[in-house]
């Protein structure tokens, strides 16, 4: 089969497409046919170093497709049906081997490009709202590049549940897809000068001097000081992501004068803790694009071997909403 290999850490320099005997499933997986593999961050932390590796290895994690061979001790899976996945380390390749427990089912109604868009990010955007800080009517949230993938969900399914929503983009085409979305305010951080004083600033004239509820951001280093003093005494900062690096070390007596605020790094892994936990985010958001309540925007498709590009135009905030690769 076809895969892509990142031989050390580096940048997207470092993948290439290699061709490697089909993997075999073993006692309680399945080996599934990839349909298309979702690009996510978090590949390129692994390909870069920022999150230790063992070299090569084939990246990716997320993606859909059909099973094509069932291992020993898996009953309630069987050749033919169609599932999607957020954690088959090498999924980006031709075919993948999936731990049965981990494998999601995907609605008849559901094509399966969309399928493998909304693993990683759905569920993300549904954990954050519905569990690290959990979004009702009246609340008021910030969320950053609010026309990403994940920003996208996010601002939909917040909107959904009557909280207004304030997003952050970089361009006015990005600008017009959070307002599509459902964002009541987009600010376009491109234009500031001083991101750390401005994009607060304009948060409290949005706000009446207040501040939100809560900021989703999943930008890292670029927007934390900004987003930090945008928030409301004893409000959250929410922090899932790094696209502009890593945040540093910072002193703790900030959240103490800001108002007593609250900061958290969570993950999915943790909030996907058990079956039960995992097909209940995943039938919510796999439901809600079924239905149509919830727009899965596919922004660049790749063929498998073009994974260097997709990389590149990730990092590059060349993209909106899912990027994906198809075999």
């Amino acid at each position: 089969m076809r895969a892509i290999n990142a031989t050390r850490p580096g940048g997207p320099e470092v993948l290439s497409a290699v061709d490697t005997p089909d993997p075999q499933p073993g006692e309680g997986e399945v080996l599934v046919d990839v349909a298309a593999s979702g690009v996510n961050f978090i590949d390129t932390y692994r390909r870069s170093g920022v999150y230790p590796m063992d070299f090569p290895h084939v990246p990716g994690s997320e993606g859909a497709g059909t099973v094509s061979a069932v291992g020993e001790g898996v009953t309630d899976l069987v050749v033919g049906d169609r599932v999607a996945w957020a954690e088959a380390p090498g999924s980006y390749a031709e075919r993948v081997v999936l731990a049965a427990e981990r494998a999601l089912p995907v609605p008849d109604t559901l094509d399966l490009e969309t399928a493998a868009a909304l693993p990683l990010q759905g569920m993300t955007a549904h954990y954050l709202l519905a569990s690290t800080f959990p979004v009702w009517a009246g609340h008021t949230v910030l969320v950053t590049a609010a026309a990403g993938g994940v920003g996208l969900l996010l601002t939909q399914l917040a909107t959904a549940r009557g909280a207004r929503v304030i997003g952050t983009v970089g361009s006015p085409e990005k600008e017009s897809l959070a307002r599509r979305a459902g964002a009541a305010e987009v600010i376009r951080y491109a234009e500031m000068d001083d991101i750390s004083t401005e994009l607060p600033q304009a948060v409290r004239d949005l706000t009446g001097g207040a501040g939100v509820d809560v900021v989703y951001d999943g930008v890292g280093k670029a927007t934390f000081d900004a987003s930090l003093a945008s928030i409301r005494p004893r409000g959250m900062l929410v922090l899932f992501g790094g696209a502009s690096g890593q945040v540093p070390p910072f002193d703790l007596q900030r959240l103490n004068a800001a108002g007593s605020l609250f900061v958290t790094r969570p993950t999915l892994a943790h909030y996907t803790a058990d079956r039960e936990e995992l097909t209940w985010r995943a039938g919510e958001i796999f439901g809600a694009a079924a239905s149509g309540s919830l727009e899965v925007r596919v922004g660049a498709r790749f063929s498998l071997d073009e994974a260097a590009q997709a990389h590149r135009a990730l990092e590059g905030r060349e993209t909106t909403g899912k990027v994906i690769l198809v075999p």
